[in-house]
């Protein structure tokens, strides 16, 4: 395995706490409408939830992305080419990176992820599946700019960015972290990015709703990282899980719902929260083909292939880093 050191961007306080994590569950409970972001959601434990969520039956993102990555590895081969660093923006599932790295002969592997023992754990895993690709997993907040390993700075990138993530930010944030892609892939770059498509609401709230309870736990698990790593005292037990289709919004909404009013205290400071009353923790954008190529457009990726499962369900798009103009 071809390591290089992991790049830390993670900011930690004198005793070990994140800041940035800190910050942004102090201000989301502080609102009236109380809401964390999602990529909270995926420490180790909710990393390795989320694995598991996506192998539940009612959960089809994952098996009709896996479906195309399967079945159209020739197209991607020919769209992208060979010898290209393929640059992860978080680590992802041992599914669906290999089918990618198969197809595509690629000259590097660049895992990104802020959960560092998850992302050492797919990085070997890969390595393993790859012994003669290099594989180089840089532990970072992939939401900024990041600086890839010396040893890819010269190959030309794919950025790969599957499960349809960029659903889960609102619009504004997701054409940021498009944008902090480009830059992080700089110019001669493409992305290969999932999104999922609007289709039958029952579907939807089934697919973030299991009957197993799974993404029950993942989104719960964000109220236990609270209070293992910012001294909280949120009674767990006294919130359940709650999916909701927002049409306006064209997505899914995951919620902590309070069973009764509650108080707690999060890193010193204290909240109240009655009966009914919700922590949103997670949004996941539908699209259609308009709607993805607006999103892309706007944060500096040209839309040039597409790809769905034969269903109908899912989509793939091949983007390449849109070259800068002075002018229309």
């Amino acid at each position: 395995m071809a390591n290089s050191q992991g790049i830390q961007l993670v900011d930690l306080d004198e005793q070990g706490i994140d800041r940035a994590f800190r910050a942004d569950v102090l201000a989301g409970l502080a609102q009236e409408q109380k809401a964390i972001p999602a990529r909270w959601l995926y420490d180790d434990a909710g990393s390795q939830l989320f694995e598991d969520i996506t192998q539940v039956p009612e959960y089809y993102p994952t098996r009709a992305e896996t479906e195309i990555l399967e079945n159209r590895g020739e197209e991607f081969a020919e769209a992208i080419g060979a010898g290209r660093a393929v640059v992860e923006f978080g680590s992802g599932s041992s599914v669906k990176t290999p089918l990618l790295l198969k197809a595509i002969e690629p000259g590097a592997y660049v895992p990104l992820d802020i959960a560092g023992d998850f992302l050492r754990a797919a990085a070997a895993d890969l390595s393993a599946k790859f012994p003669g690709l290099p594989v180089h997993p840089v532990e970072a907040d992939f939401t900024k700019k990041v600086e890839l390993p010396a040893e890819v700075a010269d190959m030309p990138k794919l950025g790969f960015f599957p499960g349809s993530t960029i659903g889960n930010m609102v619009p504004r944030t997701a054409v940021d972290l498009l944008r902090s892609m480009r830059e992080t892939l700089s110019d001669r770059a493409k992305l290969l990015i999932g999104m999922d498509l609007i289709k039958d609401r029952k579907v939807l709230e089934a697919a973030y709703d299991d009957a197993a309870g799974v993404t029950a736990e993942f989104n719960l698990n964000l109220l236990r990282r609270i209070n293992r790593e910012l001294d909280g005292t949120i009674p767990v037990d006294k919130f359940h899980h709650e999916a909701r289709w927002n049409d306006t919004f064209a997505r899914i909404e995951m919620h902590a719902v309070a069973d009764a009013d509650v108080e707690f205290a999060v890193a010193g400071q204290t909240f109240a929260m009655q009966a009914g009353e919700t922590i949103h923790t997670e949004n996941s954008h539908k699209f259609d083909v308009r709607s993805a190529n607006t999103l892309l457009l706007a944060g500096h990726w040209t839309p040039v292939a597409r790809w769905t499962d034969a269903e109908g369900r899912f989509s793939v798009i091949l983007a390449e880093a849109t070259i800068k103009r002075p002018a229309p």
